[in-house]
Order: structure tokens, then sequence, then C-alpha cells
């Protein structure tokens, strides 16, 4: 009996230590692409930037229409890029995962462009839902944001 014992506390600790990894796995694999993004967005390559979004994607922009699939995103980037949208950062407040979605919830600045060409910095949140793919790779598949404080 207590063999069963020492047996079942050994395996719910390595099964909650295996659950633990995944998900610190899962917060570093999706802090690395955010990393990736705001690269590919500061340095203009919106083809870098769609690359890290499902086939399957949407953004749901703020007072805008949704988009749909990656090419569609990386046509979205490319116009606000374009539009001369810069110095993007982001950061990730919370992820959570299970299985092979996650969600993050963030804040983001950037740069906008006024009428007269003046830069300013805007603050906003953000909600993504990201997928795990059968590579392994965490992409985003559902983002959604808006303006304000994030907290």
């Amino acid at each position: 009996m207590r063999l069963v014992k020492s047996f079942a506390f050994a395996a719910v600790l390595l099964l909650s230590s295996a659950l633990s990894a995944t998900a610190q796995s899962a917060r570093e694999d999706i802090e690395a692409a955010l990393t990736k993004f705001t690269d590919a967005f500061n340095s203009g390559n919106a083809a870098a930037v769609g690359q890290l979004y499902t086939e399957d994607a949407a953004v749901l922009p703020p007072d805008g229409k949704r988009v749909d699939g990656r090419k569609g995103v990386e046509e979205f980037w490319q116009g606000a890029i374009k539009g001369g949208m810069k110095n993007l950062t982001l950061k990730a407040l919370e992820v959570e995962e299970s299985a092979n979605l996650a969600y993050e919830v963030g804040a983001f600045t950037l740069d906008v462009p006024s009428k007269d060409g003046a830069l300013s910095t805007v603050a906003g949140k953000y909600i993504v839902v990201w997928k795990k793919g059968d590579d392994g790779t965490w992409r985003l598949h559902r983002d959604i944001w808006n303006l304000g404080a994030a907290q």
C-alpha cells in the first residue's frame, strides 16, 4: 500500500511539473513570436508579419472591417506600415494555454502619423487567440485591439 501511495504521489508530481513546463513554454514561445512580430513590423516587413498568423487567421481592427486569411492580414499590415505607423511595442500581460489554443492579453504602443505628418504615440490593449500548428509553432489566429490603457 505504501508503495502504491508513493507511486501515485510521484506520478502527480511528474504530471504537474510537465503541465507547468508546457504552460511556461507556451508563454515563452508567444513572447518570442511577439519579438519577431515587432522586429518585422518595425523593419517594414509585412510578409514576415503575415507568416506569424495561421492560414485562416482574422484580424478585427477597431472601427474597421474584419480581415480574413494570411494574405489579407499581410496586406492589412502592409497598409499600416505604408501609412507611416512605426515603433511598435508589444507586451504580454497574461497568457493561458489549453491544448493547441492559447489566449494572450497584452498592451501596445505605436507611433502614428497625424494629417500634418507629425508622429504621436498611442497606447492600447489587445487580445490574441493563438493556435499551435502541427509543426509545434504558435501562430496568431484571431487578433483584436483597441486604444486606451491596458490596466
